[in-house]
């Protein structure tokens, strides 16, 4: 029977990709070979810390002895604590994350406390930011601030951030280069807001609004005014109706259309509603369907068979997306 001492180092390469990182230290202490392995440039493209709590003399031990120029995306987690011996991300880790790793384009901070790290110490080379659950200064989004900060950045997640308003959507125009928002659980979002800010965002190609208090008619009403150049849409259908779907006819770029239950009202549009509006979008593909208790019913079939030349998917809710909706 071949034993992990018999396998090519590609395939230990990709058994190892699997591991959390402290077995992949723990590996590398072990023998020679495992030590090799372990320092490939490959194996450290993508590094995931949100099992841990790091304090940060590990921090900055896995930044100078493993991920430097390798890194291509970072997922750090675990720092928003009371008490004075909890661990923070400085704006010093920060920087020194922008200065060491040049190559890191995606940055996913979970439960962080972020309130005394500013937004221009984050590496410029940023294209996509992702925040989940964590604390931002009232400064850090702000239309007044530089706008040369992460100049490169495509993309935005805001789920559950509990300071984002309706002035910080505004001052998202900073970026030049965003194509993407997702907005997740950003309950001081006005509807006036969300207009205000979206008529700033017209290159948006992408938007996902999600468990918000927005109703879906008016964050479709906002997009029909002013992201004439949106492709993909995903939101919950609180609040939605017939009425206010029909305003994406006759979008013109829009190819992705998506709608998470399961907030059903009786407003909300019928299958043969949703297809009517759906063949009054001329580049309409994708059609997705979650949680609204209508896969394997008739409704799947309906609207499979009106809609040929689209991807209709119909299935219940991911057991991860059901906080969207709490």
């Amino acid at each position: 029977m071949a034993t992990l001492a018999d396998l090519p180092d590609s395939v230990l390469l990709e058994i190892f990709s699997y591991l959390p990182v402290r077995d992949r230290i723990r590996i590398s202490r072990l023998c020679p070979r495992g030590k090799r392995v372990v320092d490939d440039r490959w194996l450290w493209r993508h590094v995931d810390l949100t099992l841990y709590t790091m304090r940060p003399k590990v921090m900055w031990h896995l930044l100078r002895r493993y991920m430097a120029s390798r890194l291509r995306s970072l997922r750090v987690g675990g720092y928003l604590f009371s008490g004075s011996q909890a661990p923070r991300l400085s704006p010093a880790l920060m920087r020194a994350l922008g200065q060491k790793c040049p190559n890191l384009k995606r940055l996913c901070l979970h439960v962080a406390d972020l309130s005394m790290v500013p937004i221009t110490s984050l590496p410029c080379t940023l294209r996509t930011l992702e925040l989940h659950s964590c604390e931002i200064s009232m400064a850090w989004l702000l239309k007044e601030q530089d706008p040369t900060v992460l100049p490169l950045l495509e993309c935005i997640v805001l789920d559950r951030v509990p300071a984002f308003r309706d002035e910080h959507l505004q001052g998202l125009t900073r970026f030049r280069a965003l194509r993407s928002l997702v907005l997740g659980g950003t309950y001081r979002v006005t509807e006036t807001g969300l207009d205000a800010g979206l008529q700033e965002l017209g290159y948006l190609q992408r938007l996902e609004v999600l468990g918000c208090t927005l109703s879906a008619d008016s964050t479709l009403l906002a997009v029909s005014r002013h992201l004439r150049d949106v492709r993909k849409i995903r939101l919950t259908v609180r609040g939605l109706s017939a009425p206010g779907l029909s305003v994406l006819e006759g979008m013109p770029a829009l190819e992705s259309l998506c709608l998470l239950g399961p907030l059903i009202t009786p407003e909300m549009p019928s299958p043969a509603e949703i297809l009517s509006s759906c063949l009054a979008m001329p580049k309409l593909r994708v059609l997705e369907l979650q949680g609204l208790g209508w896969e394997d019913q008739e409704a799947e079939r309906i609207l499979c068979k009106g809609l040929p030349h689209c991807m209709v998917i119909v299935r219940a809710c991911p057991k991860e997306s059901m906080d969207w909706w709490m």
